[in-house]
């Protein structure tokens, strides 16, 4: 994953190549596995953690403290996708709904059904019944897995596994007798069936392949590399192992987003079940956090908050904004209370699998109001609404998109 220099009529600056009208990526190139390799987001995630596994819990819950080791999380998504297989008759392009707030076990779930080729679509469990309903109707479940609050909200006719009930134990432990057979699952199969309210009418279906989440993975992968050289460059000392707090729950593509991330590249998920701002300060001292993923109202809340002065908040050392725009007043009453933490701004949307641009790097993050670079791999144009134009730096229009976390076409 080298640093390249654009190519020819290119910007250096901008990434704007006028002859094409196009913005292009300056991040460094992210190497992507070969598209006719098969391949699903479970398995390349898995493939990058090192031999041995990491030392540390790939997930903990904020509220008991409950650890699960990266030898455990394996096993246990291992054992699952057996039970799904063998227990449930989950085959590869079944559509599996999730309903249920970021609990320990929803991890190992989108997984187990990642790495058996089945498609995981997150659903918000504060739905109400008719908005479950018209989800349904959407992807076109062959089961669902619910908390007990919500299974008696989805429709009779779906096959409905209750999380933590019996049935589930014994989906989750029927693997070890019985692992899964070898699958070939295209890397252009659909891997999550994600949900976008838009921005206007009901919600929408968005169909994410395993391919956009790899190239995702890999974006991710170029940010931290890039990161770790000018450290070193620097002369700093080597990053700390990351620990990333999850007030955003695991059905928002944000929440999905970070938790791949999180196990692709060895760290630490701490999981909050519901946000609780007091909470929140409280798990970021106990467990060390270093990253927060969070939306805007979390930042005016800690610049407002005579606990979030009493905590030791010392180990934060990043705060990824998301969801809304952040505005540069609000960012720099942030950084006069906290000049430690560095805000990464971003912009993403479900349909680019979370992820379009973000700032990178003390330098970058200092520029508040920005979302930052294209990410790797990425073009974008600017296109006056009324003519259709593509227009040049500087200039305001629709943003158009395109590479390969975009997500699946008709």
């Amino acid at each position: 994953m080298a640093e390249q220099r654009p190519p020819a009529g290119i910007d250096p600056r901008s990434g704007f190549c006028a002859a094409t009208r196009t913005f292009h990526s300056l991040r460094p190139f992210a190497t992507l596995p070969p598209d006719s390799l098969p391949a699903t987001t479970a398995a390349y995630a898995f493939s990058l953690l090192s031999s041995p596994l990491p030392d540390r819990p790939a997930l903990v819950d904020a509220a008991t403290g409950i650890a699960v080791s990266y030898p455990s999380f394996l096993a246990a998504v291992r054992s699952l996708a057996g039970g799904l297989w063998s227990a449930l008759g989950v085959r590869p392009g079944d559509v599996a709904l999730v309903v249920s707030p970021s609990r320990l076990e929803v991890p190992v779930l989108d997984f187990a059904l990642m790495s058996i080729g089945a498609a995981v679509s997150p659903a918000n469990p504060a739905s109400p019944a008719d908005e479950l309903v018209h989800m349904v109707a959407l992807s076109r479940p062959a089961v669902a897995f619910a908390v007990p609050e919500v299974a008696a909200k989805l429709p009779r006719s779906l096959k409905c596994v209750v999380i933590g009930s019996d049935e589930y134990r014994r989906l989750s432990s029927a693997g070890g007798a019985s692992p899964p057979p070898p699958v070939a699952v295209k890397q252009s199969d659909t891997a999550a069936v994600l949900y976008s309210s838009g921005t206007t009418g009901r919600v929408k279906a968005v169909a994410v392949a395993h391919r956009n989440l790899i190239a995702l993975i890999c974006a991710h992968r170029v940010n931290r590399e890039k990161m770790e050289k000018e450290a070193a460059e620097a002369g700093e000392q080597p990053l700390p192992p990351t620990v990333t707090l999850f007030p955003l729950p695991l059905f928002h593509v944000f929440g999905f987003m970070m938790l791949l991330r999180s196990v692709a590249m060895g760290e630490t998920a701490v999981l909050m079940e519901r946000f609780d701002f007091g909470a929140a300060l409280r798990a970021i001292e106990r467990y060390r956090v270093t990253l927060l993923p969070a939306a805007p109202p979390v930042l005016v809340a800690m610049i407002k908050s005579e606990e979030a002065r009493r905590r030791d908040l010392s180990s934060l050392l990043v705060i990824g904004i998301g969801g809304a725009p952040l505005g540069r007043e609000v960012a720099e009453r942030f950084a006069a209370v906290f000049p430690d933490i560095e805000l990464v701004q971003g912009y993403g949307l479900t349909e680019s699998s979370g992820s379009v641009s973000s700032t990178v790097g003390p330098e970058e993050t200092k520029a508040y109001g920005s979302v930052g670079k294209l990410a790797s791999h990425m073009e974008a144009m600017i296109v006056d609404p009324a003519t259709g134009e593509a227009l040049g730096p500087g200039q305001r229009g629709e943003l158009w998109v395109r590479g390969p976390v975009i997500m699946k076409g008709k």
